[in-house]
């Protein structure tokens, strides 16, 4: 098991996005319950209605992949978990933590102009993301070799 010396996950992204998986179950919920009193002409029966709050708790649990995003660094590397995968790369292969003008999360830097997004180092968590940042960039001085 290692010991991770930086975790970093993004907060208000994070906040967000549950706020919005929350609404949106609620308000397909809801809206499943009203399906019955409509007055459209249409005959809703009771698995549509389920139906309904199916979608709101799948559409929430597509929102909620947004709270995934977290970086790990440690003396044996550093690991890169995003919404959809999470990836792994010795300090080695690390080329720095870039943040372009204009980007909404930052990046490591690999080998051959190839590059790891970051979603757990965004722009909107200003503060915490600088921190974030110039941890990491200590623990690549502390543990990366340049492979160059």
């Amino acid at each position: 098991m290692t010991a991770w010396e930086l975790d970093v996950r993004s907060r208000k992204s994070a906040r967000y996005a549950t706020g919005v998986a929350v609404v949106c179950v609620v308000l397909f919920v809801v809206l499943g319950a009203a399906l019955r009193s409509s007055a459209t002409g249409v005959y809703f029966r009771a698995i549509d209605q389920i139906a309904m709050a199916g979608i709101g708790l799948a559409l929430g649990g597509g929102v909620m992949l947004l709270t995934r995003p977290r970086l790990r660094a440690g003396e044996d590397g550093v690991l890169v978990r995003n919404a959809f995968g999470e990836r792994r790369v010795d300090w080695d292969l690390v080329r720095g933590l870039s943040f372009p003008d204009g980007a909404a999360w930052a990046r490591i830097e690999l080998p051959d102009d190839e590059y790891i997004p970051v979603m757990a180092i965004q722009s909107n968590d200003r503060e915490h993301a600088v921190e974030a940042v110039r941890s990491f960039r200590a623990l690549e001085a502390r543990y990366a070799t340049t492979g160059e």
